[in-house]
Parts: C-alpha cells; sequence; structure tokens
C-alpha cells in the first residue's frame, strides 16, 4: 500500500508539519542542531504526526493547532527513540549509524533530553490543559513501557501479557495521544474522543507486532535495522514467545539460551526456528485483529476522506514489509 495516497488529504498540513520541525530544532547550540537534524532527516514513517492531522480533519477540525500538535508528537518519538538506541546499544536505525554511535551516548541522552522539553514548550504555547494533560500522560506511560521492557529483558520467562504491557504502553501509548488530540482539538464529544483513543492505541498495538515480526522475517535494507536486534539485545518480543510456547523441548532450550545471552551468534538457528513454527503468522494475525478494531472504531465519524486515510493506515500497518 503507497503511504502517499494515506497523506494525500493532509498533504499541506504534512508540508506545514515538516517546515515547523525545522524551525523548532534550531537551538544556538550546534551539536543540537547537527543531531536533531540528523535524526529528523533520516527518514522514518511520519505515522505519528500523520495521526493527528487526519484525526482531527476526519473529525472536523479547521484551525491550525494540529500542526503544532503533530510536530510535539514527533518530537516526543524522536526523543524515545534516541534514548531507546543508547539503552539497547543500538548501532542501526533506517539503514543509517544512529545518533549515539556517531556522537556518543551522553549527547545522544541530552539531545533527547532537549526535544523533550521543546516538545513540552510547543504544548503549553497551545494553550489547553487537556492537551497537556494528554500529552504528560502519554508521556509518562513510555517511560514506564521502557522500564517494563528492560525488567523483560534477557528473562526468558516473560510471557505474552507481559510483553503486551510493553508494547502497549511503549508504542500504542503515543499513537492514541495523537488520535484523541485530533478529537480534543475538535471539541468532539466523548464518545467520538474515545472512539479515536480506541482507534489509536490497536493502531499502535498491531504496527508494533509487525515490527516485532519483521525483526525475524526481513533484511537489514529492508526494514533499516539489523535482523535479529530485539534477540540480541535480550528481547523477548512475541515471535520468540509463540516459537517457544509451541516449539520442540530442544528449541525451546535454543531460544531460552538465546534470550538469557544474546543470539546474535545463533541468529541462523533461532530464524530456523521461528520459520518452523506459526510464530511469525501467529504475530501477523493477532496485529490484523488489532487493525480490524482499529478500523471498526472509526465508525462513529461521517464519512471523509481524512477518515478513509485512517482505514487505509490500519491497512498499512499490517500489509508492510518494512
Amino acid at each position: 500500500m503507497d503511504l502517499s495516497a494515506i497523506r494525500l488529504p493532509a498533504a499541506e498540513d504534512t508540508k506545514a508539519v515538516d517546515a515547523l520541525i525545522v524551525r523548532r530544532l534550531r537551538s544556538d547550540v550546534a551539536l543540537i542542531n547537527q543531531i536533531g537534524h540528523y535524526i529528523v532527516r533520516s527518514g522514518g514513517k511520519r505515522l505519528r504526526p500523520l495521526s493527528v492531522l487526519l484525526a482531527a480533519r476526519a473529525c472536523g477540525y479547521g484551525g491550525t493547532r494540529h500542526i503544532d500538535l503533530a510536530a510535539v508528537i514527533e518530537f516526543i518519538h524522536t526523543a524515545t527513540l534516541l534514548h531507546d538506541d543508547v539503552v539497547d546499544g543500538s548501532e542501526l536505525r533506517r539503514n543509517q549509524d544512529t545518533a549515539n554511535v556517531v556522537w556518543g551516548n551522553e549527547a545522544t541522552v541530552l539531545v533527547g533530553d532537549f526535544l523533550y522539553s521543546r516538545a513540552f514548550e510547543m504544548m503549553v504555547e497551545v494553550g489547553s490543559m487537556r492537551v497537556m494533560e494528554i500529552l504528560a500522560h502519554a508521556t509518562n506511560r513510555i517511560a514506564e513501557g521502557e522500564v517494563l521492557q528492560l525488567l523483560n529483558t534477557k528473562d526468558p520467562d516473560t510471557d505474552e501479557q507481559r510483553y503486551m504491557e510493553v508494547i502497549v504502553r511503549k508504542t500504542a501509548t503515543l499513537f492514541e495521544a495523537a488520535t484523541r488530540l485530533g478529537a480534543v482539538l475538535a471539541a468532539s464529544p466523548d464518545a467520538i474522543e474515545t472512539a479515536m483513543a480506541d482507534y489509536g492505541r490497536n493502531l499502535g498495538i498491531a504496527f508494533q507486532l509487525i515490527d516485532d515480526a519483521l525483526d525475524y522475517s526481513s533484511g537489514n535494507t529492508e526494514l533499516g535495522k539489523n535482523v535479529g536486534d530485539d534477540l540480541d539485545e535480550g528481547k523477548p518480543t512475541l515471535p520468540i514467545l509463540r516459537a517457544m510456547a509451541v516449539g520442540t523441548p530442544a528449541q525451546r532450550r535454543l531460544l531460552r539460551e538465546a534470550i538469557e545471552h544474546g543470539g546474535r551468534e545463533r541468529i541462523d538457528d533461532v530464524i530456523a526456528v521461528i520459520a518452523s513454527t506459526d510464530a511469525i503468522a501467529y504475530t501477523a494475525e493477532l496485529a490484523r485483529d488489532y487493525a480490524r478494531r482499529a478500523k471498526e472504531a472509526l465508525a462513529v465519524l461521517p464519512p471523509s476522506d481524512a477518515t478513509a486515510s485512517l482505514v487505509m493506515m490500519a491497512d498499512f500497518a499490517v500489509s508492510r514489509d518494512h
């Protein structure tokens, strides 16, 4: 599915967001400018800010504050990526060296802090306590998700429930905030605001499930990272958990050892185990179920090009190969 078709109803808004991001990244500290622009211009699908734009238009909003909030969401997301890469020791993202590889951990963490603080400056300018409440809660939940993921790291006894709790907080929360904000800006009734939050949360879960499946089924030229990075970092994601649940005793031992000690040197064996079970299909089917729930939540909205794009975005989340 072509992302350009999904973006079409928000094409002008997207240009405005991109321009605002460049303006608000500016700092008189040169290193902040360098790292910030390196990350923001490194590609990425920009689905989170696009979610704000489309949700606002789908709910009938006619102002411009959705531009500001889309940029805020992108700054928060970029800050989490910077911090994630330092915590995980990642070396590749979107087919380029991570900021921590280029500039070091200390500078990367501090620029992530700058992006968080700039995001909060911008949300204050919107002048809505409700907006600040949503985004403050979201950033808090994301931080909790990061800590929960850290607790699961190298723990082969992590179960599906613990895994799902991490991705709900760490990934789905920001999608949920993005689409809820669109409804809030449009002063939508509570039922529509709740539905838009449900859409974003389910979209985010579906998106992360597919990301985790692709980690074991895609080359780094497609995904923009090294295959098996999650396993190398000791992260027991759903494909591994499912393969452990249905695999043979010997396969379970291999996967447990890979989680506990890092599985880079045995990644081919691990991928073979995953391929021999239904782990990828199981993960993809669960993702499709969450995408279906996301689309069902949109039933409260009137037909529009923006609503149609939200439907397409849910389909894109589970049909992509990178």
